[in-house]
């Protein structure tokens, strides 16, 4: 059954999202897609957006690149500007994995890696994107945490830490613009099923099972859970929120 509230606030809006390409970054743009919302996508990989763009013809646009590249970045923004005009509201949505490895286990590579994508990429875009925001005394950013960024054992050290990072940066950019007209909040989710956690669920899926187990309401959530919270957190009804960082566990952080 289908529970997506419908905002008619929406219409014509533009809505940057980087990791568009799967899992919440993909329900995130299909939801404002189904808003009636220009959404423009940024991701490493192609396909998934190639059939968006076969479906919404006219109010999709993408581009392929690396989120790690500022090059990539602004012509991302330079494209999306002339596609739909400025942007209204940016999703800072990518994010990778570090396979739960503690600190002696946590090569440099992969720890600096970690940084680049899920937090340096926030940081870079924002300061692309913030500018226009101001100059129209508007615009809504919304990014990316986890249950990570406020407990231990969501992720590994190098994951943990980069999520960490996130609730700051949130909380620091919602106090520096909140009376500029920017309302700037994110999300932590707990277990949600995209492929970026795949592993779990292969073979038996004991590790799934587990996890599910260990969540208070016994289950994994969808991306389009995740989706319709960003639905309202972008909208007006949420206008008065700030630095607020909604947490999508299933009552994970309760215990």
């Amino acid at each position: 059954m289908n529970t997506t509230v419908h905002y008619s606030e929406y219409k014509k809006k533009v809505v940057f999202v980087t990791g568009a390409a799967s899992g919440i970054g993909l329900a995130q743009a299909r939801a404002f897609l189904a808003q009636d919302a220009f959404v423009f996508a940024f991701d490493c990989q192609e396909r998934p957006l190639k059939i968006l763009k076969e479906q919404y013809p006219i109010s999709f646009a993408y581009f392929t690149g690396d989120v790690c590249q500022p090059n990539d970045l602004s012509d991302a923004v330079e494209q999306c500007t002339v596609n739909f005009g400025s942007i209204d509201i940016l999703l800072n949505t990518v994010g990778i994995l570090d396979d739960f490895l503690p600190l002696l286990e946590t090569e440099e590579e992969l720890f600096d890696r970690l940084f680049e994508v899920n937090v340096k990429s926030f940081f870079c875009l924002t300061q692309l994107v913030l500018p226009t925001m101001l100059a129209k005394k508007q615009g809504v950013i919304l990014s990316m945490s986890s249950i990570a960024g406020f407990v231990a054992g969501g992720g590994g050290m190098a994951y943990t830490m980069s999520k960490h990072a996130i609730v700051g940066f949130i909380k620091q950019l919602a106090l520096d613009y909140a009376d500029q007209g920017i309302q700037v909040c994110g999300m932590a989710p707990g277990a949600i099923q995209t492929p970026m956690n795949a592993a779990d669920f292969m073979g038996e899926g004991e590790m799934a099972k587990k996890v599910a187990a260990e969540t208070p309401v016994k289950r994994w959530a969808q991306p389009e859970e995740v989706a319709n919270v960003t639905l309202f957190l972008a909208s007006q009804q949420a206008s008065y929120m700030q630095g607020s960082i909604v947490t999508i566990d299933g009552g994970w952080t309760l215990k």
